[in-house]
């Protein structure tokens, strides 16, 4: 039954672990690597959906997409391009993944992008340049950018790093104080023993002694009654 209790705790144990160990490596690749414009893995671009501005069509807020990096002179109209956005707005600076409406050159004769959202139909403020293209729009996994997302905040630490931790902490604490209670009582059973044992040695000795005393004094009683018939 013990040996059961104690398979079960390791697995619950492990099994957290594992969990704690796996959401603190989602934080670490996100903190990382998402959203990150000078980071990339194989060429792609891991980028989490901000607006619903391409809901439309293709993706929208809260879903993970990637972006493969792709020579710009390449790119078509009608791609979906992510590249950090120039215009005079909350946007500014950061990635934006907009369908190329067009494929132009601007007054100086640069080459540029047009770029739009599908979910209004309006243009983009201002061109893309090459210099500003991250990469080509690839795949999408749905949903998956929120839970980064929470990953990053309080209470997503809390909940699936911290807590899981803490988890750990207390169930090992509860073992090493199990283990120290069990260590106790076998000391105190090992030290009962001894005393059980140095109780009946003693004893024994003893009673040896008092046999020994018994035959001295018959053995003097003999004497005494020698010395009186020799008398």
């Amino acid at each position: 039954m013990k040996n059961g209790l104690v398979k079960i705790k390791n697995i619950i144990s492990w099994v957290i672990f594992g969990i704690a160990a796996i959401m603190m490596i989602f934080t670490l690749v996100s903190v990382l690597t998402f959203n990150r414009m000078d980071r990339s893995i194989f060429g792609y671009k891991a980028f989490v959906v901000m607006s619903d501005s391409m809901s439309a069509t293709d993706f929208k807020a809260g879903d993970l997409i990637l972006s493969k990096e792709v020579d710009p002179s390449t790119l078509q109209e009608g791609d979906i391009i992510s590249f950090q956005s120039t215009n005079p707005d909350d946007s500014y600076g950061k990635v934006i993944t907009h369908k190329i409406r067009s494929v132009t050159k601007d007054k100086d004769g640069l080459p540029c992008f047009v770029t739009y959202g599908t979910t209004t139909n309006t243009d983009d403020e201002n061109p893309v340049y090459y210099n500003f293209v991250m990469g080509k729009y690839k795949i999408r996994f749905a949903g998956i950018g929120k839970f980064f997302l929470f990953l990053k905040t309080t209470p997503g630490y809390i909940i699936c790093i911290f807590v899981p931790f803490l988890l750990l902490i207390i169930i090992q604490g509860i073992s090493n104080v199990v283990l120290f209670r069990k260590y106790k009582r076998e000391q105190m059973e090992q030290i009962n023993a001894e005393k059980q044992q140095l109780s009946e040695q003693l004893a024994e000795a003893q009673k040896m002694l008092d046999e020994l005393l018994l035959k001295k004094e018959k053995q003097e009683k003999q004497e005494d009654v020698s010395q009186s018939k020799s008398q």
